[in-house]
C-alpha cells in the first residue's frame, strides 16, 4: 500500500511537470520546424542522461532490454514529440487536450497488451468517464480543427501509450530514471544528426519564448518528468496511475492563470473536480 501511494505520488508530480509540454511545444514552433524541435530537445535531453548514467554508474542493460528501450525511444522520445510538434503546427494547444484526454485509455490498453495488467471492469468505467468528461470540456473551447493536425494528435496518442506502458514494465527491473535516461542515449546519435541536418537557416530570426519553449522540453518535458512519470507507473500499476494523465489540461490552465494571470473559469473547476474522483474511483478499481 505504501509503494502504492508512493507510485501516485511520484506520477502525479510528473504529470505537473508534463503540463507545461504542449504549451511550450507550440511556443517552440513558431520559430523552430518541428523536426529539429524534435531531434534538439532529444540530444540535448541525451547529452544530460549520459553525464547521469556515467556519473552514478549504472550498468548496461541487458541485450534482451534493447527491444523495449527501443519501443519507449519510438514512442516518447522520437514519436510523441514529432507527432505533436508537426499537428501544434495546424491545431492550436487547446485543442490538443482533446486527444490529451485519450492518453490514459490508451495507457491503460498497452498495460493489458504489453504489461500484463487486468484492471477489472469499473475500472474502464470510470477511465472512459474521465476521458469524455476531458474531451467534452476541450471541445467546448479547444480553438479550430484542422484533419491533419487532429490525425497527428490521434497518432501521437497511441504511440505515447505503448512508450507508457514499455517504460514502465521495463522500469520494474531497471529503474525509471534508468529507462528514460537509457532510451535517449540509445537514439542520441539519430537525433544528433537529425538536429544538425535540420539547423534554422537563421538564428538570429529565433526569438527568446521559443528558447525558453525548447529549453523547458529538452530538460523537462523530456527528461525529469519522465524519471517520476516512470517510477509512478512502476510503483502503482500502469493503468491505474496512468489515469492521473487526465487532470493534465487542468494543472496547464492552473499554471495558465496563476502565472500568466488568465481567468479560471467556474465550469473548469467543476470538470476538474468530477475528474478527481474519477481519478480515486479508477485507482480503487484498477
Amino acid at each position: 500500500m505504501k509503494s502504492s501511494l508512493k507510485g501516485w505520488g511520484s506520477g502525479l508530480l510528473g504529470v505537473v511537470i508534463f503540463s507545461g509540454s504542449l504549451p511550450a511545444t507550440r511556443v517552440a514552433v513558431a520559430d523552430f520546424t518541428p523536426l529539429f524541435l524534435t531531434s534538439a530537445r532529444a540530444a540535448i535531453a541525451a547529452l544530460l542522461a549520459a553525464t547521469c548514467l556515467a556519473a552514478l554508474g549504472q550498468p548496461r542493460p541487458r541485450p534482451a532490454d534493447l527491444l523495449s528501450l527501443v519501443i519507449v525511444a519510438v514512442g516518447v522520445v522520437i514519436g510523441f514529440p514529432l507527432l505533436t510538434a508537426l499537428a501544434l503546427e495546424h491545431i492550436t494547444s487547446a485543442r490538443s487536450i482533446v486527444f490529451i484526454g485519450l492518453l490514459p485509455l490508451a495507457t491503460a490498453t498497452f498495460a493489458v497488451l504489453r504489461g500484463g495488467e487486468n484492471p477489472r471492469p469499473a475500472f474502464w468505467l470510470f477511465s472512459g468517464l474521465g476521458s469524455a468528461i476531458v474531451i467534452v470540456f476541450a471541445i467546448s473551447g479547444g480553438g479550430a480543427g484542422s484533419l491533419i493536425g487532429d490525425l497527428y494528435m490521434v497518432a501521437a496518442i497511441i504511440v505515447c501509450g505503448l512508450g507508457y506502458a514499455e517504460g514502465a514494465k521495463l522500469s520494474r527491473r531497471l529503474g525509471g530514471w534508468q529507462v528514460i535516461c537509457w532510451a535517449l542515449v540509445l537514439s542520441a546519435p539519430l537525433m544528433a544528426a537529425l538536429a544538425l541536418a535540420n539547423l534554422p537557416h537563421s538564428w538570429h530570426s529565433i526569438g527568446s519564448p521559443a528558447w525558453l519553449g525548447l529549453a523547458y522540453v529538452s530538460v523537462f518535458s523530456m527528461l525529469v518528468g519522465f524519471v517520476f512519470w516512470y517510477r509512478g507507473l512502476a510503483l502503482g500499476g500502469i493503468a491505474g496511475v496512468g489515469q492521473l494523465q487526465l487532470l493534465q489540461p487542468f494543472f496547464g490552465l492552473t499554471l495558465a492563470g496563476l502565472v500568466l494571470g488568465e481567468p479560471i473559469a467556474a465550469s473548469m473547476l467543476a470538470a476538474a473536480t468530477i475528474i478527481v474522483v474519477c481519478v480515486a474511483l479508477a485507482r480503487r478499481f484498477a
